[in-house]
């Protein structure tokens, strides 16, 4: 059985995308649930970036994890340096929303966070997530440790297995090394926690992984 894995097409190459600005995006201080430094803990935690469609309801989904100490929301995968919100919708940056997770392995492990992507969101959708359509909206896993690489390709494969069998199309996630990752507006960070009626359009699609 061939699996194909990340293999969406019609990402905006460099050339294509805006330029972007120098000026970095102001991050707030402290994470609006955990109270935790927003930046600073990177040393200490391992890091996972998931790409589940809009990022709001993504990153609630996470912060609600024990063991997860830390999330932020930001844009990752493209080209445009420092992009805003706006720019990103217009397809012109290459970037797709991402949920930054910080966890402590020692109280919930990767495996444990990659069955929590898989599931909650539909990985074989390429460029949108239900209603939501656009390049910024495909499906991602992104890390900055190398070493973990292997370990996020074997969990895709094992969940496309689970998915052929339940009939369903080829996973569409790009799984690469992080290049990039700019903060988001801080108004987007921890969103549903300070508005809790907001939108959440996570929805998976009924497979489980084993």
């Amino acid at each position: 059985m061939t699996v194909k894995i990340g293999s969406i097409s019609g990402i905006p190459g460099p050339s294509q995308c805006l330029v972007g600005r120098q000026q970095s995006m102001p991050v707030p201080e402290q994470h609006y649930v955990f109270g935790n430094p927003m930046v600073g803990l990177d040393a200490k935690y391992g890091r996972i970036y998931f790409g589940m469609g809009c990022f709001w309801g993504a990153e609630r989904l996470f912060w609600q994890l024990p063991g997860v100490v830390s999330t932020a929301v930001g844009y990752a995968g493209g080209h445009t340096i420092n992009p805003l919100y706006e720019e990103v919708c217009s397809g012109h940056t290459g970037h797709t929303e991402i949920v930054k997770v910080v966890y402590d392995a020692e109280a919930i492990s990767l495996n444990e966070l990659l069955t929590k992507f898989w599931e909650e969101h539909d990985p074989t959708q390429g460029f949108r997530q239900g209603n939501d359509i656009g390049s910024q909206y495909r499906s991602a896993i992104y890390f900055d440790d190398s070493n973990i690489g292997d370990q996020c390709l074997e969990s895709a494969l094992a969940f496309q297995r689970q998915l052929l069998k339940s009939n369903k199309n080829e996973i569409t996630t790009e799984i690469k090394m992080l290049t990039n990752f700019y903060f988001a507006e801080p108004y987007h960070q921890q969103y549903l926690a300070k508005n809790p009626g907001g939108y959440c359009g996570l929805a998976g699609t009924g497979v489980k992984c084993v």
